[in-house]
């Protein structure tokens, strides 16, 4: 059985902040000397980001009671639990906004639920964002959840291949993936460059799709295959470790060179002959990578617009991008039935996940 994405949804937090103010910001932090605030402006001007949402009002310059992140023009380092606290108390509304979407869209109603994935790796609790859904939609009790933390920037390939699996198994399942990062809550103020290349890149948002088997009636994205890759080298230079001033993101400007010599080899394995894809959904880990899967593959420069697009408004949402990149897709009337998705997205290992998707227009 076909298992199709039939819906997505996404939500965003209310706080929109440009590129330069965030820059700005950074730049100015105590004890930054000029060579890091050249650091700092060429890594945020070149990230082709105009703009990020973010969970914290207070990096716009907005008053607010949450997670005290910032005195006057000084950037603060909050506890790690605090900032899980702050994770806590704002990512179950994200996970539900995003979810609500995607079943509003599916034509299915909230008890055809069946099974639940939800996706973060931006903060931890339990009882998860798996059981706040189920209580804030108002989804059965008897859903199974499955929850995958601290994938990174890949996991939505992996949601997806097991809401693939699900719906192969049992041709009833309806399955609701769902990813929340709130990347904003573990902003390092380091002038180390691998902190002020996080920093320039990362944003909150939220994601989520319905999955269920394949209906000529209904439109949506058919999962035809997945693939993982590992690549040789790399490990030590995309990573997510918890420190005690949040989670400290590694990421090094080996990432684009390693892709970029290893992707051509990957995509083939993985995807197959490339002239046959139509569309191409490449997570946007930074515009430095996309230039060097566009350059590696040979891709036509409007190749991955839909990716620079999502990056452009909105940074890298780590998980969730994926999602606001198909969600385009699927809307994109240009892209007609049977056309072929190449979706791709890299994570801590150096890890590519991949899959191949398959536009299915309704017929009646």
């Amino acid at each position: 059985m076909t298992a199709r994405i039939v819906s997505i949804g996404t939500a965003l937090p209310d706080t929109r902040v440009t590129q330069s103010t965030l820059r700005d910001l950074f730049a100015a932090q105590p004890g930054f000397d000029r060579k890091a605030q050249r650091l700092v402006g060429a890594a945020f001007d070149a990230a082709a980001i105009d703009t990020r949402h973010v969970v914290l009002p207070q990096l716009a310059g907005a008053a607010d009671d949450g997670l005290p992140v910032r005195d006057g023009d000084t950037l603060l380092m909050p506890p790690t639990g605090a900032r899980n606290d702050e994770y806590r108390r704002t990512a179950p509304g994200l996970f539900a906004a995003a979810s609500r979407a995607a079943i509003e869209g599916s034509g299915y109603d909230t008890d055809a639920v069946t099974h639940v994935v939800t996706v973060s790796c931006t903060g931890m609790f339990a009882p998860g964002p798996d059981y706040h859904l189920v209580r804030d939609l108002g989804l059965s009790p008897t859903v199974e959840r499955y929850h995958l933390g601290f994938i990174g920037c890949a996991a939505a390939i992996p949601a997806l291949r097991l809401a693939e699996r699900i719906v192969g198994n049992d041709a009833d399942a309806v399955v609701l993936v769902a990813c929340t990062e709130l990347c904003s809550l573990h902003w390092q103020t380091s002038s180390h460059p691998d902190q002020i290349v996080a920093a320039s890149v990362f944003a909150d948002g939220a994601g989520a799709a319905i999955v269920a088997s394949g209906d000529p009636s209904r439109e949506g994205l058919d999962l035809d295959g997945f693939a993982t890759h590992v690549t040789d080298d790399g490990e030590k230079d995309m990573a997510w470790t918890v420190g005690d001033s949040g989670f400290e993101m590694t990421l090094t400007p080996e990432v684009p060179r390693i892709i970029g010599r290893e992707i051509s080899a990957i995509a083939a394995d993985v995807l197959g002959d490339l002239s046959d894809i139509d569309a191409w959904a490449v997570h946007p880990g930074g515009r430095s990578i996309l230039d060097r899967v566009e350059s590696a593959l040979e891709l036509d420069a409007a190749a991955l617009a839909p990716s620079r697009e999502v990056l452009r408004g909105h940074g890298n949402m780590s998980s969730a991008t994926l999602l606001f990149i198909l969600r385009d897709l699927l809307a994109d009337a240009a892209l007609g039935e049977g056309d072929r998705i190449a979706a791709m997205a890299f994570g801590p290992g150096l890890t590519v996940e991949a899959a191949k998707i398959t536009v299915r227009r309704a017929t009646a």
